[in-house]
């Protein structure tokens, strides 16, 4: 036992953290005034911490690995069985390589374009439509989006019914009861969908432009020369599709945040790109995405008079690091401003991971993150008006991953017309 350490008392944690969601560690870490506590999870003693020193330390590649983290009940509908985010060592940098020769800077600017292509081909029924519930539509712009850049070919037909199933994978992630079921029957139809993708696509019966998403994943090869099984190249590919169609989430809060700020939409409206970067900064810092990430600890060590036993689960909470009052003034206010002066640390501010992208188990995907907010950004300030009617827009802090309960809901759309686009 870490007698230095503060210990929550419980007997098991379980039902707390489901009571208390994103704030589980943080309501903790206030508690004790520490940066680290130990509790037990489903009967584990489990390290809980934040902070920007935790951060350094949890992604030392050197001290912790991923396998044997994640729960099988996250890798069966979130991740997949066996997929990158459970890999250590030169076979996990072999393989994310892989994910990050496709999340270039061309891609993201790739992405991005087809992003507000997409947005602009949506104004014409939004605007015979009566309501228009923005994260519904999100989805099925960015599972459409993603696949054509992709290379995944995806009748119109289906696109909704994919862009759910992407969307409840997600939502499984810290659910019981139905919610989970639900994304695990989602999960099922992707991968049995994406393995047929695959199948043709080796076979010739499909084919894939050299260089998109399908063509490198069909044809990846390990550090030993093999090729993946279908079943692992479908994981990995669905490990590219499905972060895409949930940044509908963080468009989301972006909304809401436009509407609880009008002041933003103003200076969103002069075109600064500087200040659309830094919207979007701080709408992933500032809204609940991540909650917490996990890892087992490779060999014993001592760090803040806390011994980390070899295997023991460490989980480092993103949500309160990202609203850690040391690191961020005023952490409870929205301030797009804040970023102006931040350095780019890769450890103080981490709603999708810490680390180096490139060698650790941070999301490679962060800047078509930042890039699809950022058109879409423009979008909804620059492209269309609408009005934001009377609707339920708090989120539970509880629910992990949360939303606001409305979706955001909008009304009255009208496409804008800026002086270029009149004619006579």
């Amino acid at each position: 036992m870490n007698e230095q350490v503060p210990h929550d008392k419980s007997l098991d944690n379980s039902l707390a953290l489901m009571r208390e969601g994103y704030l589980f560690i943080k309501n903790r870490t206030d508690k004790y005034q520490s940066d680290l506590f130990e509790a037990r999870l489903m009967g584990q003693k489990v390290i809980c911490m934040s902070g920007e020193e935790a951060a350094k330390i949890f992604y030392d590649s050197e001290r912790f690995k991923r396998k044997g983290a994640a729960p099988k009940r996250v890798q069966k509908t979130l991740f997949g069985v066996g997929g990158v985010q459970t890999m250590d060592g030169d076979a996990h940098i072999h393989r994310k390589l892989l994910f990050m020769s496709l999340m270039t800077p061309e891609h993201e600017k790739r992405l991005a374009e087809l992003t507000m292509e997409q947005w602009k081909a949506s104004i014409s029924k939004w605007e015979t439509s009566k309501k228009v519930v923005l994260f519904e539509e999100a989805k099925v712009v960015l599972c459409r989006v993603v696949c054509q850049w992709a290379g995944v070919p995806l009748k119109e037909s289906e696109i909704k019914e994919r862009a759910d199933d992407f969307s409840e994978m997600v939502d499984a992630f810290g659910a019981v009861g139905p919610r989970y079921w639900k994304g695990r029957r989602a999960r099922t139809r992707v991968e049995e969908w994406i393995r047929g993708v695959i199948e043709d696509t080796r076979a010739g019966k499909l084919q894939a432009e050299e260089g998109s998403a399908l063509y490198s994943m069909a044809f990846h090869k390990e550090l030993d020369g093999s090729q993946l099984d279908t079943q692992m190249v479908a994981v990995e590919l669905i490990n590219i599709l499905r972060p895409v169609v949930a940044i509908s989430t963080f468009i989301t809060f972006a909304a809401l945040a436009l509407h609880e700020h009008p002041e933003c939409k103003e200076k969103l409206q002069s075109g600064d790109r500087n200040y659309s970067e830094m919207f979007a900064q701080e709408v992933r810092r500032y809204y609940p995405f991540g909650p917490f990430v996990g890892a087992r600890v490779r060999k014993d060590f001592i760090w803040k008079q806390c011994k980390f036993k070899e295997g023991m689960l460490v989980l480092l909470d993103m949500y309160g690091t990202n609203h850690d009052s040391r690191l961020w003034g005023s952490p409870n206010e929205f301030r797009p401003e804040r970023f102006k002066e931040w350095e780019g640390s890769l450890f103080d501010f981490i709603p999708q991971g810490g680390g180096d992208p490139a060698k650790g188990h941070r999301c490679p995907g962060e800047g078509i993150t930042v890039e699809v907010m950022k058109v879409s950004l423009d979008f909804l300030v620059n492209k269309i008006e609408f009005k934001v009617p009377k609707q339920d827009l708090s989120y539970s802090l509880v629910k992990m991953p949360t939303l606001p309960e409305s979706g955001f809901v909008m009304s009255d759309v009208k496409r804008k017309y800026s002086s270029q686009e009149w004619t006579y």
